[in-house]
Parts: structure tokens; C-alpha cells; sequence
């Protein structure tokens, strides 16, 4: 089977032309030709595929130089080789300094083939270690993204702690027809938008743990409604169709969500003049000769299927081969920022599952989760363990934080709460405040883990060793799992994550205090 490649011929001569033609043929190519003696049919026959170009050097109207410095301007890539009467040594020299690929005597054209094989071989090696660098670099970008996500989560949340703790303040004491009322609402659902964009650039860098649990897919949807509804346009008919009898799967019920944000405005985007977006959910079962032929291996066995449609403007097959590259977007500068679709394979994978994405120009776009179906059942949810009024308590607590808004703020909530709080802005100053305080008992400290001068475990270390008996509960804007990795603290301590709710920190205070009442 002879191999097809496109060539230029720069050539005055259509006899000499078909003579190259001729002994390519012989030579196994199937040539696809068109002769040119001209800058500018050269520069249009430049702007299409191109595998090869054959030039002569010396012609009546042209030169070889000309045509050479052309090419390498338009596709610098693109193997050139002369074929001439009249090259000597000089000239081959000048030609190859000049950027041209190799040369041939058309008294020689013997060698024709091989030159052709040479320098396609060659373009194929630089190509293959063009793509190698580009990898690498990008692996290099991903590495710098993961340190970067991880120095910025720390005190984004911190800012989101204080947004999100004193709007539920605000918005507890605000009446449901209160004017203001919507506006704290704005507030906190874009301070939420952030709390989950940092989860992303945490997943997509590996620092947010995986918490898999067993799910019933299409209560999360139905859950998450209000807020997908909230998200597209009055023209967008936002439905969900939920399948009977839904098999349960063990995944992160975060993963899920920030999949179905991202999907949904992406399919929101996907109609600048409104439309409609259908989620499903539905039961699958595939055997080895039944599966979608989409992955590989195939699916097999018994899965829960999600899946969200839109009438949107669809996608080119050009777009499709690169939505899961990290960066890459259609959006308009500022309103992407190229992780939604590569964030959401890497979370669809850590669950076990499958991303397939279908979709055509002017006829809209299906997008697949399929995740393998659990042998446990979906737990019946419980009352949520924050209704009622926060506990209250009494104990004397330790409250080191570095960043004074956070500070003032958990030490607020907690004082309300009719406990005695004493501050420290750091380590040292923890220390100090404990040793001031020797002729009381302190229950409880919590602390920031990264703190300048001295962090909270070096701290906790040194209070340990005073008061055996003292507890310890850590925060932080990193998350656990990246905090344990690293070393920082042992598996298994008192932890609450940033950004946390003035609730929730009274919660968790007092459970902690609450926790072995024989130390008391």
C-alpha cells in the first residue's frame, strides 16, 4: 500500500515536476501535487495540509532562497528539500544554513526516496519531542497551579470565614420580608460560589480529600435544585427527570455537586439566547458486547447514569478532542478559567466512573457521568445535627489566630455563647497568654496550624507538656488531608476546616469539650 503525501513543487518545469512525481511513485508515495513558480501561489498553496516540499533553486521568475525564507514564515515545520540542476557545494551549504532540510542533484534523483523518507522520519521524531516538552511544561503549570491552590486556600478562607459568619449574623437577625434580606442572601451565595471554587482548585491540584459515601443520586439532584435553578437565566427551562428505583453509588457528595455546578453552567453558557437543560438520572446495566463503545475497557456491570443536556450551539470536533485540557476554554477572556471540565473528569474518576461527552454544531450538547452502582444502600438521612440554637458553655478557651478579622470574629460568637475567651495572635503569644494564666484552668485552645513566628503544633506541643490534660482543636484553611501529608499535625486530631460558620465552630467546640469528660 503506497503512503499519501501532499507535496509543493517549486518548479518552472512541469517536465521535471512529473519527473519527481514519477520517481516518488517508485518509491512507494502516493503523491497528492501541485507545481508552483510564484510567491503568491506558493504563499496559498502554503495555507493548506502540507507534507513536503520539493523546490529547484535557480528559476527564470523565482529563486529557491525566496521560496525557502517563504515557507519557513508560513509553516516553519514543514519539511523542504531542493532538487536541482545547479546547486553546488556553496549553495547546498547556504541552503541548509538558511533552514532547508537536505538537497538532491536532479542528476541524482535516486536519492530522491530516501532524502523524503529521512526528512519525514525526522519531522516525525521532532514532533514527538515537541509534544514530549509541551507535556512536560504543562506538568510543570499543574505543579505550580497545586502549590498555588494550596497558599491561597489558606487565606481565601480565612476572608470566607469572616463573609460567610457575620451574614448568618446579620441574616439571623433580618425577618423574612425584610428589604435587606436578599441582598445578605447575594452575599452568601457568592461567598459560597468561592468556598466552592476553592474546593475545585484544591481537587484539581489532589489537596482536597476524597470522602466517599453512599449516595442516592437523585436526592442529591432534587437537593441541589434550588441552587441550579438560581444559576440560569429566566430564558433557560431548567428540568430534571429522575429515573425509578436509582441504584445508590459511593461517592463524594461534593464531587457531585461542583460536577453539577460546572455542568450546568456550562450548558448555561452554551445558550446566549436561552433554551432548555434536561438532568436525568437513570439505572444501566452493561455487558462485555452491550457497553457504550466509548472507553476503554468497557463498561460492565450495573450503573447509575447522569446525565445533562442542553439546546445549546453544541461544540466543533476540533473542541471536543480538547475540553479536558487544563486552561483550555471557549469563554470569552474573564469568564472561564479552563478547570471546570478537567476538574470534573478528575472527580468523576477518583468515584470510579466515566465522563462522556457528546454533542454536535447547532444541536446542543449531552454530557454522561456513569458511576458504578453500590451493594450498600443509601443511608436514610437524619435530622440535621445544626437545628436549634447553638450549645452554650462556660469552660475558658484559647483562641490563636494570626488573622485579627478571624479572630475577632470566632471570639465574638464564642463570648456570646458564654464562654471565656482568651486571644493570641500567634504561637509565642499563646504561650504567653496560657503562662499568664496559670491560676486557671484553660479547657480547650484552638488554633490555627500555619501561623507565622510560631505554628499551633509547636505551640499545642509545648501547652501539652504544661497541661497534659489541655485539649487541642486545630484550624485551618488547608485542608486535613493536605495538613496530615505534609506532616503538620498526626492522624486523628481535633481539626475544622476554613471557612467554617459560627454554628458550626460552636458545634464543634463543644463536642471536643464534651469528648472524654474524665479529663475534666
Amino acid at each position: 500500500m503506497k503512503t499519501s503525501l501532499k507535496i509543493i513543487i517549486v518548479e518552472d518545469s512541469e517536465d521535471d515536476a512529473e519527473l519527481f512525481v514519477k520517481e516518488l511513485r517508485r518509491g512507494g508515495f502516493e503523491p497528492l501535487w501541485k507545481r508552483v513558480d510564484n510567491s503568491i501561489d506558493l504563499v496559498m498553496a502554503l495555507r493548506g495540509a502540507v507534507d513536503m516540499v520539493l523546490s529547484d533553486y535557480t528559476m527564470p521568475h523565482f529563486d529557491g532562497l525566496t521560496a525557502l525564507k517563504t515557507c519557513r514564515e508560513i509553516s516553519p515545520d514543514v519539511p523542504y528539500i531542493f532538487v536541482s540542476g545547479t546547486m553546488g557545494e556553496e549553495r547546498a551549504i547556504e541552503s541548509l544554513q538558511n533552514g532547508a532540510t537536505d538537497y538532491v542533484l536532479k542528476d541524482g534523483l535516486i536519492r530522491l526516496n530516501p532524502a523524503v523518507r529521512r526528512a519525514l522520519r525526522e519531522n516525525d521524531e521532532r514532533r514527538a519531542r515537541k509534544s514530549v516538552e509541551e507535556q512536560f511544561v504543562q506538568a510543570q503549570k499543574m505543579e505550580v497551579v497545586g502549590r498555588l491552590a494550596g497558599s491561597v486556600a489558606h487565606d481565601f478562607n480565612n476572608i470566607l470565614s469572616v463573609i460567610l459568619g457575620y451574614n448568618q449574623s446579620v441574616l439571623a437577625q433580618l425577618g423574612p420580608e425584610h428589604p435587606a434580606r436578599n441582598h445578605a442572601e447575594e452575599v452568601k451565595h457568592a461567598a459560597n460560589h468561592g468556598v466552592g471554587l476553592t474546593r475545585q482548585l484544591l481537587s484539581f491540584s489532589r489537596k482536597q480529600p476524597f470522602q466517599p459515601v453512599v449516595l442516592n443520586m437523585g436526592k442529591v439532584v432534587a437537593e441541589m435544585n434550588p441552587i441550579l435553578t438560581r444559576l440560569v437565566d429566566e430564558d433557560v427551562v431548567l428540568s430534571i427527570v429522575e429515573g425509578k428505583d436509582l441504584g445508590a453509588v459511593e461517592a463524594d457528595a461534593g464531587y457531585i455537586g461542583q460536577i453539577l455546578l460546572n455542568l450546568v453552567v456550562n450548558a448555561r453558557d452554551a445558550m446566549p439566547r436561552g433554551g432548555r437543560i434536561i438532568i436525568e438520572t437513570n439505572n444501566a446495566r452493561f455487558d462485555k458486547d452491550s457497553g457504550p463503545d466509548l472507553f476503554d475497557p468497557p463498561l460492565v456491570g450495573n450503573y447509575v447514569v447522569l446525565s445533562v443536556t442542553d439546546t445549546g450551539t453544541g461544540m466543533s470536533e476540533e473542541v471536543k478532542a480538547r475540553l479536558f485540557e487544563p486552561f483550555f476554554t471557549t469563554k470569552s477572556k474573564g469568564n472561564g478559567t479552563g478547570l471546570g471540565l478537567a476538574t470534573c473528569q478528575k472527580m468523576v474518576k477518583q468515584c470510579g466512573g466515566h465522563l462522556d461527552i457528546q454533542s454536535k454544531i447547532d444541536q446542543g450538547t449531552t454530557v454522561r457521568m456513569y458511576l458504578p452502582q453500590s451493594t450498600r444502600k443509601a443511608p436514610v438521612p437524619l435530622a440535621s445535627v445544626s437545628e436549634g440554637p447553638p450549645p452554650r458553655g462556660t469552660e475558658t478557651l484559647l483562641l490563636v489566630e494570626d488573622e485579627p478579622s478571624v479572630r475577632r470574629l470566632a471570639g465574638d460568637v464564642l463570648k456570646s455563647l458564654g464562654y471565656k475567651v482568651l486571644s493570641a495572635a500567634d504561637g509565642q503569644d499563646g504561650l504567653s497568654e496560657a503562662q499568664e494564666h496559670l491560676g486557671g484552668r484553660i479547657h480547650l485552645v484552638i488554633t490555627d496550624v500555619v501561623m507565622p513566628r510560631m505554628g499551633g503544633k509547636d505551640m499545642a506541643e509545648w501547652l501539652k507538656a504544661m497541661f497534659p490534660a489541655i485539649k487541642i482543636l486545630y484550624t485551618s484553611g488547608y485542608t486535613e488531608d493536605a495538613i496530615v501529608r505534609h506532616g503538620e499535625l498526626e492522624a486523628g486530631v481535633e481539626f475544622l476546616a476554613k471557612p467554617y460558620l459560627p454554628d458550626t465552630l460552636a458545634r464543634k467546640v463543644r463536642e471536643v469539650l464534651d469528648r472524654n469528660n474524665r479529663n475534666k
